[in-house]
């Protein structure tokens, strides 16, 4: 845990030191373009008026900016924090993150304008020029990735070092080891039992298992680096001593996890099999004890579907008109979904797929052949989806929240998938947390898996997790990932 906030502190140390440099730097840049506009050729001069853009009574004060500073750097920082910049498991690397950061730095831009030269009535240290802080933001783009991707290839290469030790029985032994490799988890895993006669003892069934008392020997020679371990669930009392030696381990700055804390930690999802009747009550639910976040949100998606309806009028008409040119069918697509509760009603859509699809396969295949060719466009942009910004209105879906399902398809899950009601406690969404962590559902497996996405969004209820979906959802339709 050490580790991991000292991750945290310096890239958060990094961001301002960075914020101060490159904003003085540039503002600097600019006083000195302004100080030798008279004395420098046409070209310098061309690029002093582009450079400044209000009326040259403002000037750059020779002292270096500080306080201004704090709204550029605090709109970055959470930006940053909506994406998980700041968590030291996210995978910098990747084409995805590149991405994600590249659109949360233009967004503290955007917003970092609009607040300073919109909103603040006031002089402002930064309203000298807008052409300087987006400058600013450009280079503190690369920047800000760049040092992210150093840290975090060094500390790739130590955790692969320190391992994952993972404590139950051999059933949720192989569980634990299909879903490390699907998630793609870095750390190596060492699987251990708690004592030799747990059911089907690890030592005695397979190659790389190992009692418990031989992997805490190791931990105590030093023999093994561990990163975390994660302590299986289960109706039985553990082993006298054990108990005490985990507790030792805990404090001595080794994490210890319950499995189902693991998946939301690691993982951010909830595993199935703690699923239950009780389950519900045994952490409590924010979403029951926020209602005045229920209220805030139903105005923010009144406001923001209006909004949203009213600016996208253009790409609607288009859409509409280039839906009904293909094959002469209806625009929009409507279909029974299940909301709130269980209460059906009819979701907008524009149609995507061939008239009377829907009385064929219930799921959407790769390269299926219903599909239009302009609604392969549509579903790929997620255009698809805006008209359901009407059901927003009505109050029947929400901005943010699970996915909406078909009634017919809901039943079947009910009967095989338990406690999947679970999921009907808030409104579905236009967009969710399973819609941005996990592909398309076509099948009974795919939708338990999004369920556990589902249900970590429930659990974790809050603007935080609304915002950082909002990022990845406008990352999504931007990077053309949808389906």
């Amino acid at each position: 845990m050490t580790r991991l906030r000292n991750s945290t502190l310096l890239l958060l140390g990094l961001d301002f030191l960075a914020v101060f440099a490159v904003f003085n730097g540039v503002f600097a840049l600019r006083e000195l373009i302004l100080k030798n506009q008279q004395h420098a050729g046409q070209l310098f001069a061309d690029l002093g008026r582009a450079f400044t853009d209000l009326p040259a009574i403002f000037t750059h004060p020779s002292e270096p900016l500080t306080s201004a500073l704090f709204v550029p750097f605090a709109l970055m920082v959470v930006s940053i924090y909506l994406i998980d910049g700041y968590r030291s498991r996210t995978d910098m690397m990747s084409l995805d993150y590149t991405s994600q950061h590249i659109l949360a730095l233009v967004v503290a831009a955007t917003a970092t304008l609009l607040l300073i030269f919109v909103l603040l009535s006031v002089q402002f240290g930064l309203q000298y020029s807008r052409s300087a802080v987006l400058l600013s933001f450009a280079v503190l783009t690369p920047l800000t990735l760049s040092y992210r991707r150093i840290i975090y290839q060094r500390s790739h290469q130590a955790d692969a070092e320190r391992s994952v030790v993972f404590i139950g029985d051999r059933p949720s032994a192989f569980s634990f080891r299909d879903e490390a490799r699907r998630l793609g988890l870095a750390q190596p895993v060492i699987y251990s039992s708690i004592s030799d006669d747990s059911p089907s003892p690890f030592g005695q069934t397979g190659p790389g298992i190992q009692p418990f008392s031989d992997v805490l020997a190791q931990i105590q020679r030093g023999e093994v680096a561990v990163e975390a371990i994660v302590l299986r669930e289960s109706g039985r009392e553990l082993v006298p001593g054990v108990a005490e030696q985990l507790v030792k381990l805990y404090f001595s700055g080794v994490p210890t996890y319950t499995l189902e804390l693991f998946h939301q930690i690691y993982w951010r999802k909830i595993p199935l099999y703690r699923l239950n009747q009780i389950w519900l009550f045994q952490e409590g639910f924010p979403i029951a004890r926020m209602p005045v976040y229920e209220r805030l949100k139903r105005l923010s998606d009144v406001i923001l579907a209006s909004l949203g309806l009213i600016l996208a009028s253009p790409v609607l008409a288009v859409t509409a008109a280039v839906v009904w040119l293909e094959d002469r069918g209806p625009v929009l697509f409507r279909q029974s979904r299940v909301g709130r509760n269980g209460t059906p009603f009819q979701i907008v859509k524009f149609r995507t797929m061939a008239v009377n699809s829907d009385q064929g396969d219930r799921y959407t295949r790769p390269g299926d052949p219903r599909i239009t060719k302009v609604g392969k466009f549509l579903r790929t942009t997620r255009i698809d989806e805006i008209p359901q910004l009407w059901n927003v209105i009505r109050g029947e879906m929400s901005m943010i929240g699970p996915r909406a399902e078909w009634d017919k398809l809901v039943t079947d899950y009910e009967r095989e998938i338990p406690c999947y009601f679970f999921r009907h406690l808030v409104k579905p969404g236009v967009t969710g947390w399973a819609q941005v962590n996990y592909p398309y559902g076509a099948n009974l497996e795919d939708t338990r898996r999004k369920l556990e996405y589902d249900l970590f969004y429930i659990r974790h209820y809050s603007f935080r997790l609304d915002a950082a979906i909002v990022l990845k959802t406008i990352h999504i339709m931007l990077f053309g990932k949808g389906r």
